[in-house]
């Protein structure tokens, strides 16, 4: 963790600047690509009791756009990062499609492993760094060091979650 401590002064600098969190969240897809690998990064925000999601940060709007609601599923993906809050790992494409209907976007666009990285707070999942990488990319060694990114993900998240929530635009 000691490793990252260098990057506390510059993160909190944005998160105390008003307006949007992107800043925020390129800061932590920065670090994710350099502690885990990432060659697309997105994070989402959940509303466990409305049974809904929204994407609120992309590397790739023209595939993966920002904001509009869509239905949390029912399937393998929910009962680990949302059920458990572990981390959820499918290493080629056919195990992807077993729990995402966009699966075909996902090969064509070149990837075929993903990492969905939950983000807990007060005992409840509210998000998840999502990550796509080449087969078999997401191994426990390569994911050994998400602890590290975990505080600086977290609070990208509430400071997005307080910024709504204030009418800040964070």
């Amino acid at each position: 963790m000691a490793e990252f401590d260098k990057h506390w002064p510059a993160f909190l600098a944005l998160v105390r600047q008003p307006g949007s969190t992107e800043p925020l969240f390129d800061f932590v897809a920065g670090l994710i690509g350099e502690a885990i690998g990432s060659k697309l990064t997105t994070a989402t925000l959940f509303d466990v009791p409305a049974g809904r999601l929204r994407r609120l940060y992309t590397q790739n709007a023209e595939a993966y756009a920002v904001g509009g609601f869509k239905p949390i599923p029912d399937n393998k993906w929910t009962a680990t990062l949302i059920g458990r809050q572990e981390i959820y790992t499918a290493l080629s494409l056919e195990a992807i499609a077993v729990d995402f209907a966009d699966w075909q976007l996902i090969g064509s666009l070149g990837y075929e492993s993903i990492a969905n990285l939950p983000i807990v707070v007060g005992g409840q999942t509210i998000g998840a760094f999502n990550l796509l990488h080449e087969a078999g990319y997401y191994t426990p060694a390569r994911l050994a060091r998400v602890g590290e990114v975990m505080p600086f993900a977290t609070m990208a998240y509430l400071a997005a979650v307080f910024g709504e929530r204030t009418g800040s635009q964070r």
